[in-house]
């Protein structure tokens, strides 16, 4: 039996000429400002380096490839850096920005189609405009969409989401749940707490409006893809169980028990520790797990690989996550 390809569903591009677009727009300097106190000036301090000595493999779809073949990923689903969601922006400037990432993420991939697979943006600032959005990133070839956790003001639970999550499932689009940020603010501005408790606290809560709020009972078709294994939700999802059964107002939302949810929803494998992607698996089912790396920066995994072999799934399951399952899934798009 022939083995299936390696696919890496979390690795991102750079994009400059959207800072380009955006540079000098009422907003922008708000937006950093605020994404500087959530960080803290140590971050801040070795962000600027770490990124500057990955241009290469950001914007250069051959070194991409290169580093893909030392890798041993023969594919990869390739997402705009999240600092380029800009949910700041205004009607305009949005559409200008999601037009802009769609097609130049489409371009990145044009060159090897057969390794690189692309997602576009949607301006979840403004719910109006996400199926628009949505279709011009599929228009482009594009396998689907990558959002953030939540938009200034608004929950993905959100009824005026409704007509993106449906406009999702009607089409197969891929959804990739990336957060960028975490409104627990200053508390997380030392040590990178910002990044190693903000994104999978984001993850957590993000998932959990989805799943309380009926979005996936609604659209039991949709293809979410959460990022960095789905943050805190699948190792503690007990207690979010255990709140559905005993509480009237936990359980009016979701027809079922929260954990059962799980496998409708797909995660990658980067959490930084075997044990815990083993359990990953466990909770939400080899079927519902794909690799990834978070290529090519610092808080991801230099060999996907490796860290999946180390957690030590039978072979089946081994295989089903470094790949099987990612192309079942882009076949199907």
């Amino acid at each position: 039996m022939t083995t299936p390809p390696t696919v890496d569903v979390h690795a991102h591009v750079l994009l400059p000429e959207i800072e380009a677009l955006v540079d000098g727009l009422p907003g922008l300097a708000d937006a950093k400002a605020l994404d500087a106190r959530r960080n803290g000036p140590a971050a801040l301090k070795v962000n600027g380096p770490m990124i500057g000595e990955r241009i290469p493999r950001l914007t250069d779809s051959s070194a991409r490839l290169a580093a893909m073949d030392t890798q041993g990923v023969d594919v990869q689903l390739v997402s705009p850096s999240p600092s380029h969601y800009h949910y700041w922006a205004d009607e305009q400037t949005a559409e200008k920005v999601y037009r802009l990432a769609n097609e130049a993420t489409a371009a990145h991939c044009a060159a090897t189609p057969e390794r690189l697979r692309g997602l576009g943006l949607v301006p979840l600032q403004h719910p109006e405009q996400l199926r628009r959005a949505l279709d011009h990133a599929l228009a482009q070839g594009l396998a689907g969409v990558e959002i953030s956790s939540h938009a200034p003001g608004r929950e993905l639970s959100d009824p005026a989401y409704e007509p993106f999550w449906a406009g999702a499932e009607e089409t197969g689009a891929i959804v990739f749940l990336h957060p960028f940020g975490c409104t627990l603010d200053e508390r997380l501005d030392q040590w990178y707490l910002s990044n190693s408790v903000g994104q999978p606290t984001e993850n957590a809560v993000a998932l959990s409006h989805l799943i309380f709020s009926g979005v996936l009972d609604r659209h039991p078709g949709l293809k979410i893809i959460a990022a960095h294994g789905g943050g805190y939700l699948p190792t503690h999802i007990g207690r979010a169980d255990h709140a559905w059964r005993a509480r009237s107002d936990s359980g009016s939302g979701c027809a079922h028990l929260p954990s059962s949810y799980l496998r409708r929803l797909y995660f990658d494998s980067l959490v930084h520790d075997p044990y815990v992607l083993r359990e990953l698996v466990r909770v939400a089912g080899a079927d519902r797990v794909l690799l990834g790396s978070d290529f090519p920066f610092d808080m991801g995994t230099e060999d996907p690989v490796a860290a999946l072999r180390a957690a030590r799934l039978s072979d089946v399951d081994f295989h089903a996550v470094r790949g099987g399952n990612a192309t079942a899934l882009l076949r199907k798009d």
